[in-house]
C-alpha cells in the first residue's frame, strides 16, 4: 500500500514539475497592480508559472531559467539593467516553454500598441492596459485579427477589475443573445467619490482623500476626465458586437478647462475650483430627491454617453458602496429586467487576481 502511495506522490511531483516548465511569463509594470501580481506569484496558485522577466519603466531583470521571487521589487531597483523589450522577449524564447505570456500591468499607450505584434508572434498577452482595446476602432479591429487559440488575449482586468463582466458578455453573445443597451458605474475611483460626496464637505477634500487612499490615479484628472470610463464602455460594447467608435461617445470632463493643461502639482493646489460647480449640481439633485453618479450609458452601436447624472433613490447606482462597479446589461433575453453585475471594481489585489486568473486559464 505504501509503495502505491509513494508512486502516486511521485507522479504528482512530476506533474507539478512539468507544469512549472510549461508556462513562462514576462511582467511589464511593477506599480500597484504589478506589485500585487508579484505577491500572488509567491502563492501556491502560481506554482506552475515561471517568471523569466520583470520590468518597470526604466529597469528590468531577466533570467530564462526563472527569477527568484524573493525581494524581486527591491532587486529590480538595485540590480536592474536598462529597459530593453527585445531582451525580455528573448528570455521568453530561451525559456523553451510551450506557453509564453507577456503580462502588461501598465497603462502605457505605446506598450498597448505592441500587443498585436506579440500576439502575431505566438505570444499570449494578458493585460490590464485598455489603451488599445478601448482606443480607436481600427486598433480594436487589428487586435481581433491576430487573436488565435495559439495567441490568446486575456483582458478580464481591463473592465471591472476582477468582476466577470466581459466573460458574461461573451457568453451571452455565444448563446445568440444580443445586446440592446448597457448602463452603469464603470470607475471605482468615481464610484467612491460620488458615494462619499453629499455636499457636507467640499468635493476637493473628498478628491484629496481618495488620492491619499489610492483610489485615484496619481493625477486624478485621468479619472475625472471620463476617458477611462469611455474606454471601458468601448471594450464592453465592442465585445458585445457593436462597432462603437470613440467619436460616438459624448464624454463629460469634470475638470474645468483652465485646469486641464496645468502641471499635476498646480492642478492639485487649485482643486478647490471643482467645488462650486459640483456643489450646485449636488444641491439641485438633493432637491429632486436624487443623488449624483458618474454613469456610462449606451443605447445602441452609435449612441452613448459618459457623464454625471442625477439618479433617483430607486436606481441601483444610488446604493453602491465604496469603490463598487455596477454593470446593467439589457439584452434580447434580459429585456424586461437587466442582468446586473456589481462588486469591487478597483484595487490592485482584485485586478492582479484577474491577471493571474487569465494566465492560469492559458496554462
Amino acid at each position: 500500500m505504501n509503495a502505491v502511495l509513494d508512486r502516486a506522490a511521485l507522479a504528482r511531483c512530476q506533474a507539478t514539475t512539468l507544469r512549472a516548465e510549461s508556462c513562462a511569463l514576462v511582467l511589464l509594470g511593477t506599480g500597484g497592480v504589478g506589485g500585487a501580481f508579484l505577491k500572488l506569484l509567491s502563492t501556491p496558485a502560481a506554482n506552475a508559472l515561471r517568471l523569466v522577466g520583470v520590468a518597470d519603466s526604466k529597469r528590468q531583470l531577466v533570467a530564462a531559467t526563472g527569477l527568484s521571487r524573493d525581494g524581486l521589487s527591491e532587486r529590480l531597483a538595485v540590480q536592474g539593467v536598462q529597459r530593453d523589450n527585445s531582451a525580455l522577449l528573448a528570455a521568453l524564447d530561451a525559456a523553451a516553454a510551450p506557453i509564453k505570456v507577456v503580462i502588461d500591468a501598465t497603462a502605457n499607450i505605446d506598450l498597448a500598441a505592441q500587443h498585436p505584434e506579440w500576439l502575431a508572434h505566438g505570444i499570449h498577452v494578458v493585460t490590464a492596459n485598455k489603451a488599445l482595446a478601448g482606443g480607436n476602432l481600427a486598433g480594436w479591429q487589428t487586435l481581433q485579427a491576430v487573436r488565435t487559440p495559439d495567441s490568446e488575449y486575456g483582458d478580464t482586468a481591463t473592465v471591472g477589475a476582477g468582476l466577470p463582466v466581459l466573460f458574461m458578455v461573451r457568453r451571452l453573445r455565444a448563446c445568440g443573445d444580443g445586446l440592446l443597451g448597457l448602463q452603469g458605474v464603470f470607475s471605482g475611483s468615481l464610484s467612491w467619490l460620488f458615494n462619499q460626496y453629499d455636499g457636507s464637505r467640499p468635493f476637493s477634500e473628498r478628491l484629496h482623500e481618495a488620492r491619499r487612499l489610492g483610489y485615484t490615479e496619481p493625477d486624478p484628472r485621468l479619472d475625472l476626465s471620463g476617458e477611462d470610463v469611455a474606454r471601458k464602455l468601448l471594450i464592453l460594447a465592442r465585445t458585445a458586437g457593436w462597432a462603437l467608435d470613440r467619436d460616438s461617445i459624448q464624454v463629460e470632463n469634470l475638470v474645468p478647462g483652465p485646469l486641464r493643461t496645468l502641471q499635476r502639482a498646480a492642478f492639485l493646489a487649485r482643486a478647490e475650483q471643482l467645488d462650486a460647480p459640483l456643489a450646485r449640481r449636488q444641491a439641485q439633485a438633493q432637491t429632486h430627491g436624487a443623488v449624483l453618479r458618474y454613469l456610462a450609458c449606451a443605447d445602441g452601436p452609435c449612441r452613448a454617453r459618459v457623464g454625471l447624472v442625477e439618479v433617483p433613490a430607486s436606481h441601483p447606482a444610488a446604493h453602491l458602496q465604496g469603490s463598487d462597479n455596477l454593470f446593467m446589461l439589457r439584452t434580447q433575453r434580459y429585456s424586461r429586467q437587466p442582468l446586473v453585475i456589481q462588486g469591487p471594481g478597483a484595487g490592485p489585489e482584485v485586478t492582479a487576481q484577474a491577471l493571474l486568473g487569465d494566465v492560469l486559464a492559458l496554462s
